[in-house]
């Protein structure tokens, strides 16, 4: 039984994982909002939320220990600049997760982490199947004679100003060559035993 199991492993050692939610707390304060693993984003919220409740208080010890996570100065600055003055009201809960729906490639469930309240856009809606983005076709490879004919070798001639004669004069004498040492190029088995 999974008894006080508090965490998600994510299949990966512990340095792994701190550093996964490092770099995603990142793209979070960055962008406001990223596209992630339904796992991953549950376990991202709670050090989001306490990250933003720190940049509410705004002492020294809270900004070092925000940047313990957020390891940018300039990401720093706008916890405490920007984002955590827009949630003074709010007690808690500054953080949404909004399913996606399974990832087309090996049908992960994916979601959307974002802030509650964003100035710039809109709360994302989950996609239905309707929605969902169709497969491209294929695209076409180029002939090969065409890339030849257009990029010629640098100090050699192009193919149709060497001469074609010589070409067949030397497989002549190939022939006759292997005839003269012995070499009779037949095409019959041999037959063994009469």
């Amino acid at each position: 039984m999974r008894h006080a199991m508090r965490h998600r492993k994510l299949g990966r050692t512990s340095s792994h994982r701190e550093a996964l939610f490092r770099n995603q707390l990142q793209s979070l304060v960055e962008k406001e909002k990223i596209v992630t693993t339904l796992p991953k984003a549950k376990e991202l919220r709670p050090i989001a939320e306490k990250v933003i409740t720190r940049g509410k208080h705004g002492t020294l010890h809270d900004r070092r220990w925000v940047l313990r996570w957020v390891l940018k100065r300039d990401l720093v600055k706008k916890v405490f600049d920007e984002i955590a003055p827009r949630f003074t009201a709010r007690p808690g809960g500054y953080l949404r997760i909004v399913k996606l729906g399974p990832r087309l490639g090996d049908g992960a469930e994916m979601a959307v982490l974002e802030l509650v309240d964003r100035p710039d856009a809109e709360a994302a809606e989950p996609v239905k199947e309707s929605q969902a983005p169709k497969a491209k076709a294929p695209k076409t490879p180029k002939p090969k004679k065409e890339a030849k004919e257009k990029e010629p070798a640098k100090g050699k001639a192009k193919a149709e100003d060497k001469p074609k004669p010589k070409k067949e004069a030397k497989s002549e004498t190939k022939k006759v060559s292997t005839q003269k040492a012995g070499r009779a190029q037949t095409s019959a088995p041999k037959k063994i035993g009469s």
